[in-house]
Order: structure tokens, then C-alpha cells, then sequence
């Protein structure tokens, strides 16, 4: 008797003493609570619970290795169930329901628990976010962030791994975790073969060789891009489609209705909120479809806007549909995207938010300090660059197009320097170049051979005593009839306030737009954001475990990318995609942007580099950040600035927490397979390149998640929510020209003589491809609801780690404190550059944002 007494203190005794259960909470999303309720999914679902075929989970021990036979893998303990999942009903809306789950725990088998195992049973997918354990002997409360679809247990080779939110490099991970981190990660890259399926989570590369559709005829064909010299390109996710039919090069494509369900791997395809809210917006972007019923509508000018009043109605009353055309969509629209096109507010259909640019005062846009401003402020604020000879001169081979330095003088500008020489201000520095001449003249004869007709282009500016610029001149060229060899033919305009000059020098700048709109959505943004993220994106999922620091810090930042990328490829960039449509490069858009891939260079991705290398800054250890920008009143750059060094002292003190000098870098196993795969498979066309970091050094890691974070995060917002603002009027933001400058003599001279407005409209801003233009940049510019942004994450225990979250928690205070200080300088009306001749103040950089269309917020990743 007394040995049981002492057996039942301490716990001695019979083997059963140390077993005892551990509570559990799972958080999960049932497949019935989307939008687009499967009834019958959630029926057999329970169906499956009441025949057995349940929902079970298996803990993971951290610290005892099994070595019969299993590879040294941790004990696994005994299968749980999700329980009461029958009586446990979740609302038909988006929301998560949890469940409890009851372990039965042996202390001395599993002692720490750091994964588990689980294994549906069920009919149907569900949406696992987490899994909680409360009271754990010795440890208290462990938590496992998971945040993935799991699929049913016959859709996969294995049950499904869930790591707990320990952080560990690859070789202090423990033993026994050690063999499930390295399977997962061979299940993620898969063998590399065959047709990608919803439920598979492999990340694979593939060349860009989905863009055309050469089974529809010639015409649909593009050049793959990717994987040549010719074409070079950043990799994009593989689906493992069939090869085309004509030619098997190319990838077959999806039918447009199917466009959803392009493949990327399951957990980076929409949440449900997002999905709602883009299939909301993405309605309007549907008008291509219409374009015949459309053009019906239109007035005794199909195609035309007969005044900028006319423009105006857009936003003031919109469109009336005509019954023929309600049977139209009804055909071709989806019935999920039918709830905007017959609103429920009374709106007509295409009647478009009012865009800031003209909120305040309609005209103001057309000024020349409003046409200057966005080149510092608005959705391309990257391309001026100071001015440092004079004339401006190319760099395009002489040998292939001839002698192709600017034919601007002395005289078209010297009036207009507030009494200086060209010499004083060039050496002054403040003289600066909106330059779209070398990248556009090697493609222009071939442009303007479609429908459009526009000019390479050159615009001097010079930097006045009150801080704005002052347009000079602009130089509009084109390719010399007779050959490439013989040079450009060229016109320069001057800033004229009367009469026809001033008709063609608004001309003048509406070409300007044009090319710098094209380039701004097909380089600046596509390829500068969206593209050449995407092979980090399957690099980082391939080669660094979840339970990797890294892996951790960028995984937020990567979020929905793969999933809008996909759709881009199946609507957008596509032949005959919305882009080709409303943009002036036309079926060249693309192969254009590969051109300009051939000059980019990773490390001047980063903001004080690439501001350096345009030489609007220069280094000065005096100032903030060791940089003086050239022009104080460069928004962009001032609140660009801010946020660069914000996230680079984060990822300083994050990489901190691991990494205590350059030797444990080059140790990390997994950091290098990542640095390595990266170079020469997702950028696999520039892995020659010197530039490239070797990842050997603590600085070099720091430097390179900077650069990764600032591409996704605020540098994608600086050039893309202002899209409606700025380019949802297309006058101020025209895309396409259809007309050359009217010559004298002509009837279109005559006309505008007559009618500027008219001639202007008529050469920039046809009324079909305006609302589809406008369709378009008002879904890109929309935060959905469930954005997270810049100093936020999804997941609240993202990571144990408290000198992480702690490093994580000044970052947000720090993004907090920048946007008052924005918020300071847009009241500071010293600062004209801010807010403009249109009393439109510079918010594109505000990191905090509702959903909808709002001109400001950083969200975390390129989403949309």
C-alpha cells in the first residue's frame, strides 16, 4: 500500500502513469462557407464523419527520433479526430469554424510535440488555419500556423506535415523533424512531369510560352519568352498543360470561361474574399467581349468623344444599356459577376468612379507644372533622370540606326532657364530627361504598323528656384523612311500658351503620355513587379523550409502574386488580351517588355541605387540616409526613402536574430540551394551576370530581402493603386495614338485650327478602348478586403520567437510614425510637388489603407 502511495506522487510505476490527453483547438474553413456554396460537398462530408471516414491528426515528436527503419524520424503518437464536426454548422458566408481535437498524450514517447500529421478523410478540401494546443506538460501553449488547403487523403502520396512556429536554420533543426522538412520540401518541386492538378502544391518554372495561341492561326502567335538570347524572361510557374497542337513549343491554352482555374499551386490561388471581390471588379474588363453591341451605343461618332464633356458623362451619368445588349451580357457574363453589371444602387451600367486628378478642378491637368509633377509624383515617378549632356545623346548602335542624338538646341530652351546658360544648369543639375526614345526606337516601325501611330519621345525639363519643373521641350521621332540606318526624323515643340502652337504642344505631351503610360504598365509594372517576382516566389517555396527564417520573413510578401501573374497570362498579356487592346505596343507589348528584361539589374532594384544610378540623388553623409536628392520635392523618392530604410533595419534586425556572422550564411544549406536555384533557374537567362550577390555575407542577405520586400510591397503600390486616379481619366493618361502630328496644309491641320479638344480626343482617346482602358486600371487600382499591408501579418503567431516579434512590432510602429509624417509634409504647402496644380495630394505611399479604391496603401505583396 505504501509503495502505491509513493507510485501515485511521483508518477512511478506502471508505463500508463505518463499517459495522459492534451487539448486541442483546430481552426478551419469548410469548403461550403465561399460564396459559391457546394452544397453536396458539405452533405457527403458528413456523410463520411457518420460512416467513419473521419478527419484524423497525429503529433510529431520534436525530441525522440523512431531508428527502426524510419530514417531517424520523430515518434509519431496516436490518431485524434476533429470532433463534433456533424453538429458543428458554420454560417453559408465566409467564416471559420473550430473544432476540438483530443490527443492522447505519452510524455515520455512524444515529450515536445514540433509537427503533426493530419489526413482527410472527407469528400472535400477544407481551408486549415491552425491548430492550437493548450496546457502541454512542461511547455503550456504550442502553436501551429498552417494556413493551407488540405485536400482528401486520396489526392496525395502522404499525409500532410504541419510544422509548430519554432524557427530553425537547416542545421539546428532537430533530428527528429529534420527528415519530415526535407520531404516536404521534395514534395513542393515535384518530379516535374506531367499536367498540374487544383489540389497539387507543386512550384516548378516554365517559360513564358502560354501568351500566344498559334492554333488559332498565325496571327495569335508570340514569341515564347524565356530561355533564349533573343527572348530572355524571368520564369513563370509551370501548369504542365499540353503542348499546342500546331506547334508544340507553345503551351496549350485554357478557354477564357475557364480562366479561374488556371493552375498555381493551391495555397497561392485567392482567398475567398478576394476572389469575391475580384470577380466583383473584374466584370467591366468583360467589354471586349460586347465590343460589337458596344460601339451600337455610341453616338453619330462611333469610336469617338466629340468634347472632354463628353468624356465627363462617364463618371456623371454613365452609360445606358440598350435591352439587346442586357441579353448580350447575360450570354457571356458569368452569373457571380452579374450583381455589378445590374446594380442594386440605382447606377447605371459604366458609370465609373469620379478619378482624383480631376475631383477638384477638371482642367488642371492640362497644365505644364501638372505634366511635370507626374513625373515626380504620379504612376510612373521612375524614369526621370538628370541631365548630364547636352544634346541628349543615344545609345543605340550607329552601325544599325544611324546617328540618333537629340536635334534640341541651345535656342528651343535657353528662354526658359531663368537667365542661365545650358552649361551652368547642366553643372548645377538641373536639367533632367523624361526619356523614351532608345528603349521605344528599335520597335517603333514595327508599332506603327498596327493601328497605332505615335513617336519615340525626349522631354527636357528644367528645376525652378520654387522647386517644380518646368517643361522645356519635347522631341518627337521616328524611325527615317528609307532604313533604320539613315537615323530618326525628328520634331521638337515648345511650350506655347496661344493659337496652334499651343494645340500641338498639348499634342505633344499627350504622345508623351502615350509612351510613357505603355512603358509604365509593361515594365515598370509588369516586369519590374509582377514578373520578376514570380521566380523568387517557387525558388523560396522549393529550396526553404516553412520552418526556415527566411522563409518566414518573406512568405507575407509573396502573397496571391502567383494567382494574379497566372490570370494576367490568361486575360492580360495574352495575344489579343486586354493589354494588347489597350495599350499602343499592341501585339509587340510583350516581346518589347523582354527587351528591356535584357537591362535589368537586381541590385539597382534597390531605392537608393536606382535613384543614384538616374542621378537625382547623389551621396552626401550630411543627409538623411546619406542620400541629397537633387530635386527636395521628389515625393516618390522622399517617402520612398522612408519606407526603404524602414524595412531594411527590419530585415537587419530580423536576420539578427539568426545569423551572427558572414560564416553561418555560407553554412545555411537551404539559404544557398535558394541564392543558387534563384540565379539560375528563375532568372536563368541572366545567370551569367557579375552583378548577381554571392550570398556569402550577412550584408548581402540583408541587401537582397530589402530589394525582395521593397519590388513587392511599396514600390508595386507607388506605381500601381494610382492607376484610376491618375489614368482613370485617359486624357490625362492617354495609352494609345492613332494619329500622327496633323502636317500643315492637311485637313487635319485645318481641323485643329478649328477644334484642338476634337483633334486632341480624336488622336488619343477613342470611346471603345477609354472604357475598356478605364475597366481596366479601376480593377488594378481596388484593394480587396482582406488586404494586409506593410507592418502586418495574417497570422498573429507567426513565429515563437520573441526577439522576432519583437523586431516585427517596432517595424510597425516605425511604418506608423512615416505615414504621420507624410501626412505632415501633404499640409505643407511650400511642397507644390505634393499635391499639384490639381489639388491632389501624394498618398501612393501611405502604407495603412481601407478596401476600394483609395489612391494609398502599401499591401505587403503584388496582389493584384
Amino acid at each position: 500500500m505504501f509503495k502505491n502511495i509513493i507510485d501515485a506522487v511521483t508518477g512511478g510505476g506502471d508505463k500508463q502513469n505518463h499517459r495522459q490527453t492534451v487539448k486541442g483547438t483546430v481552426v478551419l474553413m469548410k469548403k461550403n462557407v465561399l460564396d459559391f456554396n457546394d452544397f453536396s460537398a458539405s452533405l457527403l462530408d458528413r456523410l463520411h464523419e457518420f460512416l467513419g471516414k473521419r478527419v484524423s491528426l497525429q503529433l510529431i515528436s520534436a525530441v525522440n527520433a523512431d531508428d527502426h527503419g524510419n530514417g531517424l524520424k520523430g515518434k509519431v503518437g496516436k490518431a485524434a479526430y476533429l470532433e463534433d464536426w456533424i453538429t458543428t454548422f458554420t454560417p453559408l458566408t465566409a467564416g471559420e469554424a473550430a473544432f476540438t481535437v483530443t490527443f492522447d498524450w505519452d510524455n515520455e514517447e512524444i515529450g515536445t510535440p514540433g509537427a503533426f500529421l493530419i489526413r482527410n478523410n472527407h469528400h472535400s478540401e477544407f481551408y486549415l488555419k491552425s491548430l492550437t494546443l493548450e496546457d502541454v506538460p512542461s511547455h503550456g501553449v504550442i502553436h501551429f500556423p498552417c494556413n493551407s488547403w488540405v485536400y482528401p487523403a486520396s489526392k496525395y502520396q502522404n499525409d500532410r506535415v504541419f510544422f509548430s512556429n519554432k524557427t530553425y536554420l537547416p542545421a539546428e533543426t532537430p533530428i527528429s523533424l529534420l527528415k519530415y522538412r526535407e520531404e516536404e520540401l521534395e514534395n513542393l518541386r515535384g518530379d516535374g512531369k506531367g499536367q498540374l492538378q487544383e489540389w497539387d502544391r507543386v512550384y516548378d518554372y516554365e517559360v513564358y510560352n502560354d501568351l500566344g495561341n498559334p492554333d488559332k492561326g498565325p496571327q495569335h502567335a508570340r514569341p515564347v519568352l524565356g530561355g533564349s538570347t533573343e527572348y530572355p524572361y524571368p520564369r513563370r510557374g509551370r501548369t504542365g498543360r499540353a503542348p499546342a497542337k500546331s506547334d508544340p513549343k507553345y503551351e496549350s491554352r485554357l478557354n477564357l470561361a475557364l480562366s479561374l482555374n488556371i493552375y498555381v499551386p493551391r495555397d497561392e490561388r485567392f482567398g475567398h474574399l478576394k476572389l469575391a471581390d475580384f470577380l466583383s471588379y473584374a466584370l467591366k474588363s468583360i467589354v471586349q467581349v460586347l465590343k460589337p453591341e458596344f460601339e451600337s451605343i455610341f453616338d453619330k461618332t462611333p469610336n469617338e468623344f466629340d468634347s472632354f464633356e463628353d468624356v465627363l458623362k462617364l463618371y456623371e451619368g454613365g452609360l445606358e444599356v440598350p435591352e439587346g445588349v442586357v441579353k448580350v451580357i447575360r450570354d457571356n457574363v458569368p452569373l457571380e459577376m452579374l450583381k455589378e453589371i445590374f446594380r442594386t444602387d440605382g447606377e447605371r451600367f459604366l458609370k465609373f468612379p469620379l478619378p482624383q486628378v480631376i475631383a477638384v478642378d477638371k482642367f488642371a491637368w492640362r497644365t505644364d507644372e501638372e505634366f511635370a509633377r507626374e513625373m515626380l509624383a504620379g504612376i510612373n515617378p521612375v524614369m526621370i533622370r538628370s541631365l548630364e549632356e547636352f544634346p541628349p545623346a543615344s545609345k543605340l548602335d550607329p552601325k544599325v540606326y544611324g546617328d540618333q542624338t537629340s536635334t534640341i538646341t541651345k535656342e528651343h530652351i535657353e528662354s526658359n532657364l531663368e537667365g542661365h546658360t545650358i552649361n551652368e544648369v547642366i553643372i548645377e543639375r538641373k536639367l533632367f530627361i523624361l526619356d523614351h526614345h532608345d528603349a521605344l526606337m528599335p520597335y517603333l516601325r514595327r508599332i506603327n504598323s498596327t493601328s497605332t501611330k505615335t513617336y519615340a519621345s525626349r522631354t527636357l525639363l528644367f528645376l525652378q528656384k520654387n522647386g517644380t519643373l518646368k517643361p522645356l521641350a519635347i522631341e518627337l521621332s521616328l524611325p527615317h523612311p528609307e532604313g533604320d540606318q539613315h537615323g530618326a526624323i525628328s520634331k521638337v515643340f515648345v511650350p506655347e500658351e496661344k493659337g496652334v502652337e499651343n494645340s500641338l504642344w498639348q499634342l505633344a505631351k499627350g504622345y508623351v503620355g502615350v509612351v510613357d503610360s505603355g512603358y509604365h504598365q509593361l515594365i515598370s509594372h509588369w516586369l519590374h513587379t509582377h514578373a520578376v517576382i514570380e521566380p523568387f516566389i517557387i525558388a523560396t517555396n522549393r529550396q526553404l523550409s516553412v520552418l526556415h527564417p527566411i522563409y518566414k520573413l518573406l512568405h507575407p510578401h509573396y502573397r496571391d502574386t502567383m494567382n494574379i501573374n497566372a490570370l494576367g497570362r490568361q486575360i492580360l498579356i495574352n495575344a489579343g488580351g486586354a493589354l494588347e487592346v489597350t495599350v499602343f505596343t499592341s501585339k509587340y507589348s510583350m516581346e518589347f517588355s523582354s527587351m528591356l528584361y535584357k537591362d535589368w539589374v537586381f541590385p539597382e532594384q534597390a531605392l537608393p541605387q536606382d535613384l543614384l544610378k538616374r542621378g537625382v540623388a547623389v551621396k552626401d553623409s550630411s543627409c538623411p540616409h546619406g542620400l541629397k536628392l537633387l530635386i527636395e520635392d521628389y515625393p516618390f523618392a522622399v517617402d520612398g526613402l522612408e519606407i526603404w530604410f524602414a524595412i531594411k533595419t527590419w530585415v537587419q534586425d530580423y536576420c539578427s536574430v539568426y545569423y551572427k556572422d558572414d560564416e553561418s550564411i555560407k553554412k545555411d544549406a537551404e539559404l544557398q540551394s535558394w541564392w543558387k536555384e534563384l540565379r539560375e533557374k528563375g532568372h536563368g537567362d541572366k545567370k551569367e551576370e557579375i552583378w548577381w550577390p554571392k550570398m556569402q555575407t550577412r550584408e548581402e542577405l540583408i541587401e537582397t530581402c530589402t530589394i525582395i520586400i521593397w519590388i513587392a510591397s511599396a514600390l508595386h503600390a507607388a506605381i500601381n493603386f494610382g492607376q484610376y486616379p491618375y489614368g482613370g481619366y485617359p486624357p490625362n493618361r492617354p495609352a494609345i495614338s492613332s494619329k500622327l502630328v496633323p502636317e500643315k496644309g492637311t485637313p487635319e491641320y485645318d481641323e485643329l485650327l478649328a477644334n484642338p479638344d476634337k483633334t486632341y480626343l480624336k488622336t488619343f482617346t477613342s470611346q471603345f478602348k477609354a472604357v475598356l482602358g478605364i475597366s481596366l486600371v479601376e480593377i488594378l487600382s481596388r484593394h480587396s478586403s482582406d488586404e494586409v499591408y506593410l507592418g502586418q501579418r495574417d497570422t498573429e503567431n507567426w513565429t515563437s520567437d520573441a526577439e522576432a516579434l519583437e523586431a516585427f512590432a517596432k517595424f510597425g510602429k516605425k511604418i506608423e510614425d512615416i505615414e504621420e509624417g507624410m501626412k505632415r509634409m501633404n499640409n505643407d504647402e511650400k511642397l507644390r510637388n505634393r499635391y499639384g496644380p490639381v489639388k491632389m495630394p501624394y498618398t501612393l505611399l501611405y502604407p495603412s489603407s481601407e478596401g476600394g479604391l483609395t489612391g494609398r496603401g502599401i499591401p505587403n505583396s503584388v496582389s493584384i
